[in-house]
């Protein structure tokens, strides 16, 4: 019997959407949306992938898998609303991106696709702080109208509940967990200016704003600056400081002036793609940091890692990898901090373990996120495409994805 091979399938002329903080302000997030374009392309090798961008000539520039790309800051909203009304998915985040005073610009896109009939996807999106009416009047009242909300953390799931919304909510894990590395190489360390085979600390701080509100800019430096100089005298180490959004610059330079040993510290100074900055962590012993996609890259290359908690998502991911969780990051805590770095230091080979095997953990969730958007662009794809977000299949569909009760 002869049993003919099956078909390829039939190229896809889905046009799916994907709305975040993209544009090249932070390496976070465009390691988020490299992250996320590799899963809609590795689930719909021929759709037309749209990313609306707030510089969309650094989108273009930086982001090949992006087949179109649309500015929506800034600009007259008419060519961004058409836009919403060709796509067949609008994919929101993920990333940080529900938070006061920005939680209703990106819901108010999400519920201009609602009235055109484009179902929706919340792709593990970080939630709060959401203390402004407008903003929690926001998610209180567009979520629940999408097909399926995924968030990234616990704190993020106990954000929403806390204001209102009505929707199933299911926790993963950053999309950025699934980025790969690539070279940091040695001519590079070089032209940075940083000594070849030397022990490196990495050092990530952050600029106060409306996620970190309750940081005291002079309190910090200070604090910082003095785990710097015990990393540099304990570990004989120089300590590299990895910054992830322009202002990171600025306060780096504010803990090194305050340094005793300010020559034992360098700052990247060139810019480089996400996969370049994990590739880095390869040339690092430890990394401490406030920023939460370096704490990300550090447990990735199986790191020591300290994470300073300005933040609930900080918070969450060291209590889910097994890193030391702090209280906050004020000076009066400095013993406690400089205490922590030293016994992460010296436990970690028996803990390094442990730490892979978390991380793997997070990323399987990282990837039933993609299984799940993958659920819904077969839903899509099965029927009507614009009246897929009403299905009754898709909710059958999206709970046979591989997932964990939340």
């Amino acid at each position: 019997m002869t049993i003919n091979p099956p078909l390829p399938p039939a190229p896809s002329d889905l046009r799916i959407g994907l709305l975040g903080s993209y544009g090249g302000r932070n390496i976070g997030d465009e390691a988020i949306l490299k992250c996320v374009l590799g899963c809609l392309r590795a689930h719909r090798p021929h759709a037309r992938l749209v990313v609306f961008s707030r510089n969309a000539g650094h989108t273009r520039g930086h982001q090949p898998e992006a087949d179109e790309v649309v500015d929506w800051e800034g600009v007259p909203q008419r060519p961004v609303l058409d836009a919403l009304a060709g796509l067949d998915l609008l994919v929101l985040g993920g990333g940080g991106i529900l938070y006061d005073g920005e939680a209703r610009r990106y819901l108010r896109l999400v519920k201009a696709a609602h009235e055109r009939g484009v179902p929706t996807f919340a792709y593990a999106v970080g939630a709060g702080p959401l203390r402004e009416p407008d903003d929690r009047d926001a998610a209180r009242t567009v979520l629940p109208g999408m097909t399926e909300v995924v968030v990234r953390d616990e704190e993020s799931r106990l954000v929403l509940e806390e204001v209102g919304v009505e929707a199933e909510l299911t926790v993963t894990a950053d999309p950025a967990l699934l980025l790969t590395p690539e070279p940091f190489t040695e001519r590079m360390m070089r032209h940075e200016g940083l000594p070849l085979g030397a022990r490196l600390i990495g050092m990530s701080v952050r600029e106060p704003g409306r996620a970190a509100e309750k940081l005291d800019e002079d309190d910090y430096h200070a604090l910082l600056a003095e785990v710097a100089d015990f990393l540099a005298r304990r570990l004989e180490a120089h300590v590299v400081f990895v910054p992830m959004e322009r202002q990171d610059v600025r306060h780096a330079h504010g803990v090194l002036s305050r340094m005793s040993a300010p020559d034992l510290g360098r700052i990247l100074h060139n810019s480089y793609s996400p996969g370049e900055i994990l590739g880095f962590m390869s040339h690092l012993d430890m990394v401490v940091g406030m920023r939460l996609h370096v704490v990300i890259f550090a447990a990735l290359a199986g790191l020591p890692v300290l994470p300073l908690p300005y933040s609930g998502k900080v918070f969450d991911f060291a209590r889910r990898t097994g890193a030391p969780e702090l209280v906050g990051v004020a000076r009066e805590q400095a013993g406690l901090l400089l205490a922590e770095v030293d016994r992460l230091w010296d436990e970690f080979p028996r803990r390094q373990a442990d730490l892979n095997t978390r991380v793997e953990g997070l990323r399987a969730l990282a990837r039933e996120t993609c299984a799940r958007c993958g659920a819904l662009l077969d839903a899509i794809d099965g029927g009507d495409r614009r009246d897929a977000r009403r299905a009754e299949d898709a909710n059958l569909i999206l709970s046979r994805a591989p997932g964990r009760p939340t």
